[in-house]
């Protein structure tokens, strides 16, 4: 039904085709290895207008995409999910900018979207896309992508925060966000924009991300994407190294004091880089090194003694000269089970919890056995991919540092099980399947389905009616050391709200303790060996 014409981009005619001066349509720009996706109600009139253009001049080639049920509405929208999976397909580096794309409803869209597919199709047949949409979708260019449709109100979180650093550059601004509320993508999207808008592009810009698995994840995406590099992704230290105009920081809730380090060394270098006392925070070094820090960040899921309150922080007098903004993602962009799920979990963890836990459009199980838990894991993993098995630290990493892959770190029901071997980009190695993920490995990226161990170290006391933590069987040395009771059942607590939220389409659910478990089947419908009999017959 689509009907795609390839010409010669700087030919001085495309054809007598009507449909190339008044129709809706679609159009690719390539030079095999860059690319431009735009939409037009006139071909020939807008293909004059890029060839005057000096970036458009590095285009040798014209992909003209015709469809007679095309509107203006159609063509809108297949540009955006064109340029949303061909900047993560990587057969071209797309020269889009990322601030006019936008979501929208129409007429019969369903259809349409069917009808994407076939488009797609066509594509790949011309070999201008290499994957599959699902591929694609399940990709962290793709979840990551500045190419996103935003909603309304990460739209107007950006504008706001635009329109404020013109006005005035040294400022603190703080993003606010629930797990799954899109902070990480709302923070890309951010650099992107400021590195290519005329009034910030000369600044030195910098994209802060603490977690050294989602840092080198980061620096993939970025190396993909055109007018941005992986020098642009920075770990904490590094910003220590030359002052910059704006700081981005992702996953800020990761930041660190000097406290339950593994090398002190490193900060106190970092401290006297900067001119700042051994006593200051993570927090400090940006604010210093900045004119403008803008923090993405959850306090919910700050899950170590090292962790910091990045509001709190900013709030001190020591920083009073510096003007602050704060905005907050109340939308549910990850978890199906929306913000009515996460809402639940986190009450149920901290016993405020007076009904079931919402499964409305999600799918969250405790399941009975762990032979039925591994059993659906495996089933889940191969029907949809990305699912993964993550836990608390409950358990010690004995295998750490096995290159043969043979150590076993421990047993739950005669089944043998093994930490994650690596801590960078761990959910997307061949290994993650075979392994158990633990917070560090985790932290920050998405699953189709989480498969969640709550270990020893989360227990019910049937005595009080509560959910408590046993400092005794939790493992993290760096997790606990110098944290008081009540610290230490705050980060545990967290711990698990954070590996409870990483499912899109659904969690399950094994629990260790007896008592608790037996607590939670009045908060979470159960999963038995049947259910996943009757799964496997249909």
């Amino acid at each position: 039904m689509f009907t795609i014409k390839d010409v010669d981009f700087h030919s001085d005619d495309y054809g007598v085709e009507p449909y190339l001066n008044n129709w809706p349509m679609l159009y690719i720009l390539e030079n095999g290895k860059k690319a431009y996706v735009g939409q037009t109600n006139s071909i020939n009139k807008r293909m004059s207008q890029h060839k005057d253009a000096d970036s458009k001049k590095i285009f040798t080639r014209a992909h003209f995409i015709y469809c007679d049920k095309f509107n203006q509405s159609a063509t809108f929208d297949y540009e955006s999910r064109l340029i949303s999976l061909m900047a993560a397909d990587k057969q071209f580096v797309l020269t889009n900018q990322n601030a006019g794309l936008s979501g929208i409803d129409y007429y019969d869209k369903p259809s349409y979207d069917q009808e994407f597919v076939e488009l797609w199709n066509q594509l790949q047949k011309k070999k201008l896309v290499k994957s599959t949409i699902e591929e694609l979708e399940k990709s962290d260019l793709f979840k990551y992508s500045p190419y996103k449709t935003l909603s309304d109100e990460q739209r107007s979180i950006v504008t706001e925060i635009v329109d404020n650093l013109r006005k005035n550059l040294n400022r603190s601004i703080i993003v606010g966000g629930i797990p799954g509320s899109g902070k990480t993508i709302l923070a890309v999207y951010l650099f992107k924009l400021l590195r290519e808008s005329k009034d910030f592009k000369e600044l030195e810009i910098g994209f802060v991300v603490p977690p050294t698995s989602l840092r080198k994840t980061m620096k993939m995406v970025f190396k993909g994407l055109n007018n941005l590099s992986a020098k642009d992704v920075l770990g904490p230290t590094e910003i220590t190294k030359k002052k910059y105009d704006i700081l981005i920081v992702d996953e800020s809730h990761r930041l660190k004091k000097r406290k339950n380090l593994q090398s002190y060394k490193v900060y106190d270098d970092a401290c006297e880089r900067i001119g700042l006392s051994n006593t200051s925070t993570q927090v400090d070094w940006i604010l210093k090194q900045s004119k403008c820090s803008i923090f993405f960040f959850d306090k919910d899921q700050i899950v170590f003694p090292a962790g910091l309150n990045v509001a709190q922080i900013i709030q001190n007098d020591s920083f009073s000269t510096r003007m602050m903004a704060y905005y907050n993602l109340l939308s549910q962009m990850r978890c199906e089970g929306g913000v009515g799920y996460l809402g639940d979990i986190f009450s149920l963890l901290y016993d405020k919890l007076d009904h079931k836990v919402s499964d409305i459009n999600y799918e969250i199980r405790l399941v009975d056995d762990f032979s039925t838990f591994d059993e659906l894991y495996k089933l889940k993993e191969k029907q949809v991919g990305l699912t993964r098995m993550i836990a608390g630290y409950a358990w010690e990493w004995k295998s750490k540092g096995d290159e043969t892959h043979t150590v076993i770190d421990f047993e739950i029901e005669g089944h043998n099980l093994r930490w994650n071997s690596k801590l960078e980009n761990w959910v997307h190695t061949n290994e993650a399947v075979n392994e158990v993920g633990c917070i560090h490995s985790i932290q920050g990226y998405d699953l189709n389905y989480g498969f969640v161990i709550l270990g020893e170290d989360i227990r019910f006391d049937e005595a009080h009616n509560k959910i408590f933590v046993d400092k005794e069987a939790y493992k993290d040395t760096y997790g606990k050391r110098q944290a008081s009771d009540r610290e230490l059942e705050r980060y545990i607590k967290n711990i698990y709200y954070v590996l409870l939220s990483r499912g899109i389409k659904g969690t399950y659910v094994y629990v260790c303790d007896n008592a608790l478990r037996k607590h939670l089947e009045n908060y979470i419908n159960r999963f038995t060996a049947n259910d996943l009999k009757a799964i496997k017959a249909i």
